[in-house]
């Protein structure tokens, strides 16, 4: 037998050593130092992927001087990683089952530090799109890179709680940017934050050639119609991002290109989706895609990305609205980055695979409690009144999303080639659900300013004792420098709109918290109700009858992966996946 065939022959496997999923890491025995050592890797990498675009993210007010940015322009930043972040998966998961683990570790984190080393070069705001769009490309290695090195700390019984726990970990990174970020921009600018990154990322490196993920399957999974299908999915991708994070900035209708954007979008995205209809071994299982369970799940992903958006568009919009920045949120998010810690500890150690259900409705009812006590802010509200709030939705948050995600991987493991439609759908709740949260509380704060602002406006009259009162006393500030009184009657009617925008912009924030609030009740609600409906009123699975195990294929590569088995058996039948 050549060589070429015996790279991709199966391999005989102990049932305890199997790999989980195609393209993933066998799990041999450790010894508990090395299951130590595993853990703080997997969290090292996985921290390491975060902070990649946390660091911008959180401090994009301040890159606008560095890169002589408009406040519009700075915004392609963040929408440039997500664009090109957001479809990689397609192709990332053949390559680790092509290619093997070990060449996929190696190559995406060298890559990963070329990238970063190339952004201490960006002088403008172009180069720094174009290093932000690579950022992207091989950051989409290392959340999947973290996890496989922390399964390995754990044993079959305890891996998915180190599902949740690596979860949890990438929560961590956006708390930890905004603590340290202020003084590394102090050092160096834009660059500081990079110096600092390649340094981490040089010591990931380090760790990941010092301690080795054990070897997997390898498969012939790569076919030509692979790339013609990521050729129209990965740009229709790229421009429905690009719409979504300008749309509300531009706004929807004064920005035609976005309303272009939209539609090109839906050609592409709408063309993949027929090559994959009509592909005998297709890169996204459509129809898995369209099964009820699994829709309902994606639904609830992306709904609640577009919870956890109040941390980052609404507590952190309106604490910079009242004119605070970084360096006076570093309080905040130490109580989040505690509180997220917390939600990882207690979600891990309360774990029940029979429940996934009740934490996630648990989680949310949690979230709701805190947008609504956000819902009070006003113009005096401080981080210090946020840090139960806040602390509420970082629990809550990390409490939801790694049983959730233990909800969907449940019906992958039972068919494994669904593995690649499971990481592009995960990729596009965690992504595109961020961006949508963002767009969609945004407008929504956008338009309820707007009609906050007319109702204020309507209600403030000169001819009103008050509001003549309150004119001539902010008047009044300019009397040493402003001897004209009708000088200082304009002045003070300048201050008297600003302040009504002000706090039109604060009842808008205080809709957003409430609209939260009510999507995340409503949320738990549903959830709560499936769960009953599968207790009460669904018929119960019927055990099928064993199926002969499958056969590895060269042609067919991960479709047709001996790893949907445990030691030859066949998965049990599961009529319907969602746990209770």
């Amino acid at each position: 037998m050549s060589d070429n065939v015996d790279k991709y022959a199966p391999r005989e496997w102990h049932p305890d050593e199997r790999p989980t999923m195609p393209g993933g890491p066998s799990f041999p025995a450790h010894s508990n130092p090395r299951r130590l050592a595993f853990f703080l890797v997997g969290t090292l990498v996985t921290l390491t992927g975060g902070l990649g675009n946390a660091l911008v993210t959180v401090n994009l007010v301040n890159l606008q001087g560095t890169l002589g940015a408009f406040s519009t322009e700075v915004n392609w930043l963040p929408a440039a990683y997500v664009m090109t972040n957001v479809s990689m998966n397609l192709l990332l998961v053949k390559f680790r089952q092509q290619f093997g683990l070990r060449a996929f570790t190696e190559a995406f984190l060298m890559l990963y530090a070329l990238v970063t080393f190339a952004h201490l070069f960006v002088n403008d705001l172009g180069s720094a799109i174009a290093v932000r769009a690579a950022h992207g490309m091989v950051g989409a290695a290392l959340s999947t890179l973290g996890l496989y090195y922390t399964l390995q700390a754990f044993t079959k019984a305890w891996r998915p709680r180190g599902i949740i726990i690596s979860t949890g970990v990438s929560q961590l990174a956006q708390p930890i940017a905004y603590l340290f970020s202020s003084r590394l921009l102090a050092l160096a600018e834009w660059r500081g934050l990079y110096l600092f990154e390649l340094g981490l990322t040089l010591v990931t490196l380090g760790a990941v050639l010092w301690l080795k993920l054990p070897p997997g399957d390898r498969f012939k999974a790569f076919r030509p119609t692979d790339f013609v299908t990521f050729a129209l999915f990965a740009p229709g991708m790229a421009l429905l991002c690009a719409a979504l994070t300008f749309g509300r900035v531009l706004w929807w209708t004064s920005a035609p290109w976005v309303g272009v954007a939209l539609a090109a979008a839906i050609v592409l995205i709408v063309a993949s989706i027929a090559v994959e209809h009509n592909r005998k071994n297709p890169l996204l299982n459509l129809r898995w895609l369209t099964n009820g369970m699994i829709a309902r799940v994606f639904i609830a992903m992306v709904l609640v990305r577009v919870v956890l958006s109040e941390q980052s568009v609404g507590a952190v919009g309106f604490l910079r609205l009242v004119g605070l920045n970084n360096d006076q949120l570093t309080s905040l998010f130490a109580v989040v980055l505690l509180s997220t810690i917390a939600g990882i500890v207690f979600s891990a150690l309360t774990f029940n695979p029979a429940r996934l259900m009740a934490p996630q409705v648990v989680a949310l009812l949690i979230m709701a409690g805190g947008a609504w006590i956000d819902s009070h802010a006003t113009s005096v509200t401080r981080p210090e009144e946020m840090y139960v709030s806040q602390g509420l939705l970082a629990f809550g948050g990390v409490m939801f999303l790694g049983p959730l995600l233990l909800t969907l991987m449940g019906s992958v493991i039972t068919n494994p080639g669904n593995l690649i439609t499971f990481s592009v759908l995960f990729g596009l709740t965690q992504n595109l659900g961020g961006l949508l949260g963002s767009s969609v509380l945004g407008t929504w704060q956008i338009s309820r300013e707007k009609f906050h602002s007319s109702q204020l406006a309507d209600a403030l009259s000169s001819l009103d004792p008050l509001v003549a009162a309150r004119i001539q006393q902010y008047g009044a500030a300019y009397g040493r420098v402003l001897t004209d009184p009708a000088s200082r009657t304009r002045q003070g009617i300048a201050l008297l709109t600003q302040t009504q925008t002000r706090e039109a912009n604060i009842l808008a924030y205080n809709d957003v918290f409430l609209a939260i609030a009510v999507l995340a009740t409503l949320l738990a609600a549903w959830i709560f109700g499936r769960a009953l409906w599968i207790d009460y009123v669904a018929p119960k699975a019927v055990p099928a009858a064993p199926a002969p195990a499958p056969q590895v294929s060269a042609r067919d590569g991960a479709t047709d992966s001996p790893v949907s088995t445990a030691a030859g058996k066949p998965p049990e039948p599961v009529a319907d996946p969602t746990p209770r």
